[in-house]
């Protein structure tokens, strides 16, 4: 499977998806305009990922600043993951925010508390 790899813009995180090392990773802003654009290719990635995973996943998620819309589509990501660990394979999701960040900090417990898999929050 191809890993999935889009450069950051002003709007948009870096976006690094590797089924080989089995590494996904969101850096960044997430506000993007047309938002389908950004997320439905991650979630097609997925999906394929998913019939396919390696044998451990590892979750890095590093946003400095997300709207409403991307929180939504963030929580479907990690519903996909979460599909993952309930097929007891070997998966970490890692919330990377800054320690001064009280949103961003609730924001990884909220996300926390909807899915099954446990959500490391790191503070920076």
């Amino acid at each position: 499977m191809e890993p999935f790899v889009r450069e950051a813009t002003n709007k948009t995180p870096y976006l690094n998806f590797n089924a080989r090392e089995g590494y996904i990773q969101i850096k960044g802003r997430s506000i993007p305009e047309n938002a389908h654009l950004l997320f439905d290719p991650i979630m097609e990635w997925l999906d394929k990922y998913i019939s396919n995973p390696s044998p451990v996943t590892r979750v890095d998620i590093q946003l400095e600043y997300f709207n409403t819309i991307s929180s939504i589509n963030l929580l479907n990501v990690f519903k996909k993951i979460n599909e993952l660990y309930k097929r007891n394979n070997k998966a970490t999701i890692s919330w990377y925010c800054d320690k001064d960040d009280e949103d961003m900090i609730e924001a990884g417990e909220d996300y926390q508390a909807v899915v099954d898999i446990p959500i490391k929050i790191i503070e920076v």
